[in-house]
């Protein structure tokens, strides 16, 4: 794929077919352009993802994805940040890498706007700067995508969210999501295989799986974890996280309109050991709320802020 294919987006599941480049716009809203809300190294993922220094997150406005308890949504649902160049990119991330001394380029929904990021970097690898790239992504994914930009993708950080269709279409408008979703992480699970890094040192390959417990959909969760140990391995890290709140729209919508409960919780925990998984790392109840900023919180000071 070059940026002439964005005459016929494909990029994403949805496959819309948009004409980017003529001014025309997708389900996911992004144009002929990369639009940021904000950048700098980040203190809030995984361990190995962190590092020492951080990680040089890079938080893309859009998303292929409309989550009715999106906590992102003044920039993934409405737009917020700033169209930048692909110049202005680069120097992003030569800032990140260089100044900075972040542990990786973290890539955060980055679907819509691969073939920039791709031009944006080269100029950089050619000058002998590379970071890993993450690949931060909700796992509403095309294999195709994914083979045709592997050069972007050295760390997958990718959710499993759903297992069941309706579900992902109620709180996503993602139909096909599980399909999607299990083909990508089996994808990535053989290309990058596991992560190669133990804490607190900066991994720099393989694959971390989140999963997101949703207040009445524990068994989902659950159903995620069973695939994810036979048809992958429960050798796979994975991050189970309770951080679930009713933000957004979400206050409109039962069961989305409450917290976890512990029994949910430790229902998906539980499972989680019965499948043997020994790798990742679980999150402790509570330790978020609807009022988090979720972004600023975990960025180091004077960072790129550009919404």
């Amino acid at each position: 794929m070059t940026l002439n294919t964005l005459t016929t987006c494909q990029l994403c599941p949805r496959q819309c077919g948009a004409d980017r480049a003529n001014g025309q716009v997708g389900f996911c809203q992004a144009g002929d352009g990369v639009r940021l809300f904000r950048w700098g190294p980040h203190f809030g993922e995984e361990p190995p993802i962190c590092g020492e220094t951080g990680s040089g997150a890079v938080f893309f406005s859009r998303c292929t994805m409309k989550c009715i308890y999106c906590q992102n949504s003044p920039w993934s649902w409405r737009g917020g940040g700033r169209d930048v160049s692909v110049q202005e990119l680069s120097d992003i991330l030569r800032d990140l890498a260089v100044r900075r001394r972040c542990a990786n380029w973290n890539l955060v929904s980055p679907t819509p706007y691969l073939p920039y990021i791709r031009a944006a970097a080269a100029p950089l690898i050619a000058d002998g700067i590379r970071l890993p790239f993450v690949w931060n992504s909700s796992g509403y994914e095309r294999v195709e995508t994914l083979a045709e930009y592997r050069d972007l993708c050295d760390i997958a950080l990718v959710d499993l969210r759903y297992s069941d269709e309706a579900t992902a279409r109620t709180a996503s408008s993602a139909a096909g999501y599980v399909a999607a979703a299990r083909a990508a992480v089996k994808h990535l699970w053989e290309t990058l295989g596991p992560l190669d890094s133990e804490e607190p040192g900066a991994a720099t390959r393989g694959v971390i799986v989140r999963i997101l417990v949703l207040p009445g959909h524990a068994d989902e969760a659950i159903e995620n974890l069973a695939w994810l140990a036979t048809e992958c391995s429960n050798d796979v890290h994975v991050s189970v996280m309770s951080q679930y709140a009713p933000a957004f729209i979400a206050s409109d919508t039962p069961p989305f309109d409450r917290v976890v409960t512990e029994e949910e919780y430790a229902s998906v925990t539980e499972a989680a050991a019965d499948f043997g998984f020994d790798n990742g790392w679980i999150q402790g109840i509570g330790s978020r709320d609807a009022s988090s900023d979720l972004v600023g919180e975990n960025m180091a000071p004077g960072d790129g802020v550009i919404a």
